[in-house]
């Protein structure tokens, strides 16, 4: 499935939920579906600058097909919301080549209404995610070509 694909899926999800506690818990639901990053990997090194809440990113390069590589994602936050919108970032990016991860125009933020629900303090933190997370899409980028 496309990243277009994948935000289409989201956007939709959403649409049946007129409330925005319903959006706040759907998204609290999307934490609980993200597997736990492992203590030795929140360090200092994998902590996003920028984020009001303590948020960790890691990434993986898997070359198990090596015709098509792709970035898989990890990531955390001690903040219950945060943790899933890290989760919906996630189901997003993880599992696609890093050109479509740096090439993405990720619109779901906005068509969901996160982007104007949500503090500015917690929207610098999704643009300090989606950067680190297209940092590491232009490294293995760079490693690949």
């Amino acid at each position: 499935m496309s990243i277009n694909q994948i935000q289409d899926e989201i956007i939709e999800e959403f649409s049946y939920l007129d409330d925005w506690m319903d959006r706040y818990e759907t998204i609290v639901d999307y934490s609980k579906s993200l597997p736990a990053l492992p203590e030795s990997a929140k360090t200092d090194q994998n902590l996003i600058d920028g984020c009001q809440s303590k948020v960790w990113f890691t990434a993986e390069l898997d070359k198990s097909n090596p015709a098509s590589p792709v970035v898989i994602y990890h990531g955390d936050s001690d903040a219950i919301l945060v943790r899933g919108i890290v989760a919906l970032l996630i189901r997003v990016l993880s599992g696609h080549s890093p050109k479509e991860i740096v090439d993405a125009d990720l619109y779901f933020i906005d068509k969901i209404g996160l982007r104007e629900h949500l503090s500015p303090t917690r929207n610098n933190g999704i643009v300090a995610m989606l950067h680190q997370m297209r940092l590491f899409a232009l490294t293995y980028q760079s490693v690949i070509e």
